[in-house]
């Protein structure tokens, strides 16, 4: 690390659980993140903040006015313009030092493999079922941590799945094959702050993971319902009959 990141990340490197060898780890990190929006926004930006040295981010939409209530890498003189974009100029005026690549279109087959297989960790910061659990099978495929948010209405949820580690359960361990399609943001409406709380827990999970340190939620659903303030961690197992991961 040169003088500038020694200053840039000293209060990381005052923490004897990261210090200069853990820093270190984070800045030759690759991180995959899937969706540019709510939850995307703030695990990108706190990623991108703490010195990870490669974040790739993929996103097929563009920023529009309604996003900007809780979607924080986007301001107004973003819409109409994609959203990885979007994000990505926000990322580098925070850390010119991360390098950021901006795909815009969905991750899917063959490409959604190949991300995966290159990353150190992914983050599921999609909106959708479909896209779920297709990313869930290309982690348990590679054995690539997976850390996964959820945002809705008042609520939101978090969990951390270590294909062949410790017997950690999937995705598919705990949600079938199936879900309703219906239950968005778009459609149900969101409160801006839970998907704010949402991807920060999501990029401090990811940094426990490069870095080696805490315990992360591989086996816990961490559950926020921001209209009674509860925080709540179910703990769930493995599934032997997992399509997936067995």
């Amino acid at each position: 690390m040169n003088d500038d990141q020694l200053l840039r990340y000293s209060r990381q490197l005052m923490l004897p659980q990261c210090d200069i060898a853990g820093q270190q780890k984070l800045l030759a990190a690759r991180i995959l993140i899937v969706g540019a929006g709510g939850l995307g926004s703030p695990a990108a930006m706190y990623l991108a903040a703490s010195g990870i040295g490669h974040i790739t981010i993929y996103d097929n939409d563009v920023v529009d006015l309604s996003n900007l209530q809780r979607q924080i890498a986007h301001d107004t003189t973003d819409v109409g313009i994609a959203k990885v974009i979007s994000t990505r100029n926000t990322l580098h005026r925070l850390n010119p030092d991360v390098e950021v690549d901006a795909v815009k279109q969905c991750l899917s087959g063959s490409e959604l493999e190949q991300a995966v297989e290159k990353a150190d960790v992914v983050l599921d910061c999609s909106d959708n079922f479909s896209t779920r659990f297709a990313i869930n099978r290309a982690c348990v495929a590679f054995q690539k941590p997976l850390v996964s948010g959820a945002a809705i209405r008042f609520e939101g949820q978090v969990s951390v799945y270590t294909p062949g580690r410790n017997n950690s359960p999937c995705y598919n361990c705990l949600y079938k094959n199936e879900g309703d399609e219906n239950l968005t943001c778009t459609t149900n409406g969101v409160i801006a702050p839970i998907t704010g709380i949402i991807g920060s827990i999501q990029a401090l999970e990811t940094m426990k993971l490069i870095i080696g340190m805490g315990e992360v939620l591989s086996g816990r659903l961490l559950l926020i319902d921001g209209l009674l303030m509860t925080i709540r961690t179910m703990r769930f197992n493995k599934n032997p009959q997992c399509p997936v991961c067995n």
